[in-house]
């Protein structure tokens, strides 16, 4: 799950840092942070046993990219990254519970899985959102792992429509037969207008940007009531350009 809440913000003026969570109290920190943009503000149903905190079965096989705010101390943006070690150890991939992935399994050995992103309100930025990348840039490449995959998330406050319609525009990115998916829950778009001219979220545009590919029909998301869509980015269809910007970034 890949969600980030586009909303008006000040400039950050306060050095940031990107980096691997270390210990469980960093953890937290980050499950917190996901718990106050998933639940609080998106109003999410979490299926979570500790007030406050958004942790699931994944959480645990996970390592956790975190964005600190260098000046507050703050954690203020995350992502948790599943290897394909860890997804050995966990039984699946977070995806497979929206998504079947038979058509991957060739490449499974060498797939990271990233989700559960947020960024907290008052640091939604391109810079932020950069720093993020450029953690998992580095991640993916110091590992050597090939294809990263995740689902991007577009809200449904309004019934779809905008989902539908966003989907409708992101056709000339889908991925070929051989990488195509099915969801486990598919969004009923012969029921809902898809001509609704909505903006692609930010997310998407820099997956699509980054050479990513969309790998079939949306799913829904009842517990986060979103539209998801499987992405697909094969480390080999980054160029040599795009990988500097995001591996040589340090701060924002």
């Amino acid at each position: 799950m890949l969600h980030l809440v586009q909303q008006p913000t000040k400039p950050i003026k306060h050095p940031l840092h990107v980096a691997l969570a270390h210990g469980q109290s960093e953890i937290l920190e980050a499950q917190r942070l996901r718990y106050r943009v998933f639940a609080e503000e998106m109003g999410a149903r979490l299926q979570t046993k500790i007030p406050g905190v958004d942790r699931d079965y994944y959480d645990p096989f996970c390592e956790h990219l975190i964005v600190r705010d260098e000046a507050t101390g703050r954690i203020v943006g995350t992502y948790r990254i599943l290897s394909p070690e860890a997804a050995r150890r966990a039984g699946s991939y977070y995806s497979e519970t929206e998504f079947n992935l038979d058509r991957l399994k060739n490449f499974r050995d060498s797939t990271v899985e990233i989700g559960r992103s947020c960024i907290d309100p008052d640091y939604r930025t391109g810079g932020t959102i950069a720093l993020l990348w450029s953690g998992l840039m580095r991640y993916m490449l110091q590992n050597r792992h090939e294809y990263l995959i995740g689902c991007a998330s577009i809200g449904m406050a309004d019934g779809g429509h905008a989902a539908a319609g966003i989907y409708s525009h992101l056709k000339a990115h889908m991925a070929p037969l051989e990488y195509r998916v099915f969801p486990n829950c598919p969004l009923p778009l012969d029921r809902i207008a898809g001509n609704l001219d909505a903006e692609v979220p930010p997310l998407i545009k820099g997956y699509l940007r980054a050479g990513a590919y969309v790998c079939g029909d949306p799913a829904w998301d009842p517990d986060f009531n979103t539209a998801d869509l499987l992405m697909l980015l094969p480390m080999s269809q980054i160029s040599a350009r795009y990988a500097r910007h995001f591996v040589d970034r340090q701060a924002a």
